[in-house]
């Protein structure tokens, strides 16, 4: 499919898109309840990306745009588990801010323009969705962050996962822009990309400085 008409398929049919990541959980009584998040970006890195939630800590990411420096296209999906006090914050968050099932938009047309977002909520109980640019209410402005900043840290994740298999001599430099990001509070839940961490610093190819990088982030995430 040609990337034009990705774009504007992305941009004329937000609402079909997410309500397809939101019925990714199923809803029954004692089953998951699940709260989504998407933005839609175009020109930015990556243009798209989605995260879905579930309450048990199961949680899927998916992201679609370019390659940086390169008009190569690169999409990225993950299924990964969040840490418990990541996942109570969110469906803290959501409850918060109603669920979603009113209007969360400033509607304030002198903001610049960072992005639709939607976020939504289902359970077996209740279903709420809302898009905005921007969100004055306190409990969305702070979930919106901590989306992003989950997006963040899966990026970084993604490129180190490409990084590690086709150029070793790059990880060092990724890593020590994930470390100057990390001491600015812009990551989230860094335990969600351990496994490339992990492999990172097993792997005696890659130079000593950039495997102390990579164990130094995950002793600031409290997982060594």
């Amino acid at each position: 499919m040609p990337r034009t008409f990705q774009i504007v398929c992305l941009l004329i049919f937000p609402s079909i898109l997410f309500s397809s990541i939101l019925a990714g959980s199923q809803t029954e009584a004692g089953s998951p309840a699940v709260v989504a998040f998407t933005l839609d970006f175009p020109g930015s890195q990556p243009e798209h990306y989605s995260i879905r939630v579930q309450s048990d800590g199961s949680a899927r990411y998916q992201s679609s745009g370019r390659r940086p420096d390169s008009d190569e296209s690169d999409s990225f999906d993950l299924d990964f588990t969040l840490a418990p006090e990541t996942r109570q914050k969110i469906f803290e968050l959501a409850a918060k801010a109603g669920y979603f099932q009113k209007d969360i938009d400033s509607h304030n047309k002198h903001l610049a323009f960072t992005g639709e977002k939607t976020l939504g909520y289902r359970d077996a109980r209740r279903s709420g969705e809302a898009t905005y640019n921007y969100s004055s209410m306190p409990a969305v402005q702070e979930l919106t962050n901590l989306m992003q900043s989950l997006s963040v840290t899966l990026e970084f994740g993604h490129r180190l996962e490409y990084d590690h298999h086709y150029q070793k001599l790059a990880l060092d430099e990724e890593l020590k822009r994930m470390e100057e990001i990390a001491r600015t509070n812009q990551l989230a839940d860094i335990t969600a990309i351990q496994p490339i961490l992990d492999r990172i610093i097993a792997d005696p190819s890659v130079i000593n400085v950039t495997r102390a990088r990579a164990r130094r982030l995950l002793e600031r995430a409290g997982a060594h």
